[in-house]
């Protein structure tokens, strides 16, 4: 599938790899719509990119805010053809704390966004792609699940965060064996430690240490790398059912 002429919903389109992805995107051609909790901050995203952009808030847990989302997508650009889902939120707590045990509040919360959140637009937006005429590869239509290295190397204190990106990596599979049928591919990509607005809190001193762990490139991440795989998997219809790490061989560390 094409990037250019098509258009593409991306979830925490803020900020981020979804920002990122949005620019990136639009650069090669392509319509987007960025959906985000923030609606300030979507909104002038959208407004940084130009005309083939639109900007909506939209909470990714609610269904009704997600099919009225991609209902003015379509209205809007007369077609949907791919989604790329980077919301989410990171959560740090020990199963067993100072404080006593993890805040059960806080663990569903996390799940809640990462995971409930992520499978209620990809449903809804299945529903959407199912609809379009097939290409001349009988695609429909593309999804692209954001996952995590801590699916597989979580740390002290990222239960809650390594369940909810696991549970995203298992999901892969089974979802593109059911979409298939419909002509619809899905991936996830599983993003190491990347420069995002939750790395710029961080000191130069923990940054520092933080690249130092990646064999190489001996640096983190940059967003435009996420957003540059991102099209690859659009554009290569033999990428399906599978987990790509994004990470510059780091295997994280207990803590």
């Amino acid at each position: 599938m094409r990037v250019a002429e098509h258009t593409f919903v991306i979830t925490g389109g803020a900020s981020g790899l979804g920002a990122a992805t949005a620019e990136h995107l639009v650069a090669q051609g392509a319509a987007v719509v960025l959906l985000d909790i923030n609606q300030s901050a979507v909104e002038a995203a959208a407004e940084r990119l130009g005309n083939k952009t639109l900007g909506l808030a939209c909470d990714i847990c609610d269904a009704k805010q997600v099919q009225q989302a991609l209902d003015t997508a379509v209205k809007q650009f007369g077609a949907l053809h791919g989604l790329i889902n980077c919301a989410g939120i990171v959560g740090a707590q020990r199963i067993l704390g100072r404080k006593g045990p993890h805040d059960l509040d806080d663990f569903s919360r996390v799940l809640n966004i990462n995971v409930i959140g992520s499978f209620n637009v990809l449903r809804l937006a299945a529903q959407v792609l199912a609809n379009n005429a097939p290409n001349t590869q009988g695609e429909r239509g593309v999804i692209i699940n954001t996952a995590s290295i801590a699916a597989y190397d979580g740390q002290l204190g990222q239960a809650a965060y390594a369940a909810s990106k696991g549970a995203i990596v298992s999901l892969t599979l089974p979802a593109a064996r059911e979409l298939a049928g419909q002509g619809i591919r899905v991936m996830t990509i599983a993003p190491g430690i990347f420069e995002t607005p939750m790395m710029a809190g961080m000191t130069e001193e923990v940054r520092a240490s933080l690249s130092a762990g990646v064999p190489f490139p001996p640096r983190l991440g940059k967003p435009e790398e996420y957003a540059a795989l991102a099209q690859h998997i659009i554009e290569n219809s033999m990428l399906n059912g599978e987990v790509i790490r994004l990470d510059g061989a780091l295997r994280m560390g207990i803590k």
